[in-house]
């Protein structure tokens, strides 16, 4: 089997198994933002609490998981480039499946007391972690193991985890929501948490016959691990942490789209206002359409040579359809505000297929993990973690949806901005090696032409020390032969055939 047939069976197998995994891990984590919405303010508060207080308090929880994030990139990060990949994502994925199952079977307020939320908000901190560490790994198993100049196309395996684990929570919950409400409440929930370890089985089946990437097994082999990486990382390229942290902004209106769109499209003062079972409706369909769309953003991205042009016919549309949905919602038509969510879906959609795969082949090999892990956590935790709030506080201060209109362009203003000034920094042709990834393959050819040379140095002097020894025994046989002491041999006779 060739080596181009080999590479290309190694990408696939890494690509699927990096989609499998962060279904897995996104499943885990949006499922914990659905239950606290809907269950957690009744289970795991008191009764006595005023109204709403319970689900603020349980949104408190959620908000844990997303300041837990950038922890999960550095511890994770600094594993996964000095261990490798694999192992990492073992890891998150095992931890990731634990806390969700523990949830499942937490005990509420009414059994346990106050240890009922602290356990649950620290199982809700293991989930940050968790998938803090998961997204750089995941991303880098797919593109390190891509054919030469794929890198981008194939990280589009690991964002496309995001709306399939979406969607199968919200879909766990429409089924569980069918349950009359007490038994919803008593026990329907957890079956979505306690189901997810059946599907941690399925991914460390999957995730244990995973291959490391051939960078990164090169960096072990010729021991160039980083002894901190965040350190290297944060020292020498923390330029391109802040602005691969920059160019992310534009993935977070999701929660502009589904998180403060929902409050605010279902609130019964409007008089305009959805039923929440509508709402939602709208809100899956949305997804429906991200996950089909997404996957072509890093086909555009891999066929157009320049993908700074690429990056802005993607963006640019996203200036008019997010600020143009809210005012869509507004005139209360389910199918109006479908069309215009879906059509506000499509530029981000498409900017997160590709945007995991640029950042990442701007770091070297030996701080990529935590390089990666870093920027797209610090935008989780800053921008991502407090959206939706400070849409609400922009709401509730106007009066209007005018600001948060703006705000949802602004998001895509600064990623277009940060991602044409990365890739200018690092390399505009997906085709090409980026600076980073050229430097690393100088050093890893110089390393290999070195081994190669010590390789052939060993073997001249076996052959020489062999030479050496064949010359002394051939000489020994003739010294005797002509000593005084020895008698002449007779000649031997011919062999007939």
């Amino acid at each position: 089997m060739s080596d181009s047939v080999n590479t290309a069976k190694r990408a696939r197998k890494a690509g699927i198994a990096s989609f499998i995994g962060t279904t897995i891990e996104w499943y885990d984590f949006y499922i914990y933002g659905t239950a606290s919405a809907l269950v957690f303010g009744h289970v795991f508060f008191p009764d006595t609490l005023p109204a709403g207080v319970g689900t603020l308090l349980s949104f408190v929880t959620l908000w844990a998981g997303f300041l837990a994030r950038p922890l999960g990139g550095i511890i994770f990060g600094h594993f996964g480039d000095k261990y490798g990949r694999k192992k990492t994502l073992v890891v998150t994925l095992v931890m990731m499946g634990a806390a969700s199952f523990l949830v499942g079977l937490l005990p509420g307020y009414a059994t346990i007391g106050i240890a009922a939320p602290i356990i649950l908000t620290c199982l809700r901190i293991l989930q940050g972690i968790a998938v803090g560490g998961e997204w750089g790994g995941s991303v880098l198993i797919a593109s390190e193991n891509a054919p030469k100049g794929k890198g981008v196309l194939y990280s589009a395996f690991a964002q496309q985890g995001s709306p399939a684990g979406n969607l199968i929570s919200s879909g766990m919950f429409f089924a569980l929501a069918l349950l009359p409400t007490p038994q919803f409440l008593l026990y329907g929930w957890r079956i979505a948490f306690l189901a997810s370890i059946f599907l941690i089985v399925i991914g460390l089946v999957i995730r244990l016959k995973l291959e490391e990437p051939e960078n990164m097994k090169v960096v072990k082999k010729k021991d160039a691990v980083v002894k901190v990486p965040a350190i290297e990382a944060i020292k020498k390229h923390w330029v391109l942490i802040l602005l691969g942290a920059g160019s992310l902004p534009l993935i977070q209106v999701t929660y502009l789209k589904t998180t403060f769109a929902t409050a605010w499209a279902t609130d019964t003062t409007h008089p305009w206002a959805y039923s929440s079972s509508t709402f939602l409706g709208v809100v899956t369909l949305a997804l429906v359409v991200q996950f089909i769309v997404q996957p072509f953003g890093a086909v555009i991205l891999d066929r157009v040579k320049d993908m700074r042009k690429a990056i802005v016919w993607i963006i640019v549309p996203e200036f008019v359809l997010m600020p143009l949905m809210f005012f869509a919602i507004e005139l209360g038509h389910p199918g109006i505000a479908l069309a215009a969510m879906a059509a506000a879906t499509v530029p981000h959609s498409l900017f997160y297929a590709g945007i995991g795969g640029i950042i990442a082949r701007a770091f070297p090999t030996r701080v990529r993990y935590t390089g990666i892990s870093l920027a797209y956590q610090l935008c989780s935790m800053t921008v991502g973690g407090g959206t939706a709030a400070a849409a609400q506080w922009m709401y509730n201060s106007s009066d209007s949806i005018i600001p948060v209109a703006i705000l949802s362009a602004s998001y895509a203003l600064v990623s277009l901005i940060c991602t044409l000034i990365l890739l200018n920094k690092t390399g505009w042709r997906a085709s090409e090696n980026s600076k980073a990834e050229a430097a690393d393959e100088a050093e890893f050819a110089e390393a290999l032409a070195a081994e190669k040379a010590e390789a052939a140095g060993a073997a001249e002097v076996g052959t020489a020390s062999a030479t050496d020894t064949l010359g002394t025994s051939d000489t020994a046989p003739n010294a005797d032969a002509t000593s005084t002491d020895s008698k002449p041999v007779p000649p031997r006779a011919p062999v007939t055939p």
